[in-house]
């Protein structure tokens, strides 16, 4: 007999799991839209006016990161609002920006 209890997934299925969102993470625009994000929700409009990328190129990559599920959408009248899924992928993303901004040792 078998027990599920406790198994643990091996690193193969960990990594099989984790390429996608990896490769979401792996493009400039998706990253400067999630670093905006992990800010404040935003709107496609708004979106598009602080990162400077045309609609249509800003909607292709939301699509995107909501497939692998690191934003979330809601709707907002005619439109809806993007935001971070959830802490577990703020918070990293949020450390990003701080190692970006953060001065090399001298």
């Amino acid at each position: 007999m078998t027990s599920t209890v406790g198994t643990r997934a091996t690193p193969l299925q960990v990594a099989h799991s984790l390429v996608p969102v990896l490769k979401a993470l792996s493009d400039d625009y998706r990253l400067a839209i999630l670093l905006t994000l992990s800010e404040a929700s935003k709107t496609v409009v708004e979106l598009t006016d602080q990162l400077g990328i045309a609609q249509p190129l800003v909607s292709h990559h939301l699509k995107a990161l909501r497939e692998v599920g690191l934003i979330a959408a809601t709707p907002e009248g005619r439109s809806n609002r993007y935001s971070i899924c959830c802490d577990a992928v703020n918070e990293p993303i949020q450390l990003l920006s701080s190692l970006a901004s953060a001065s090399p040792i001298s």
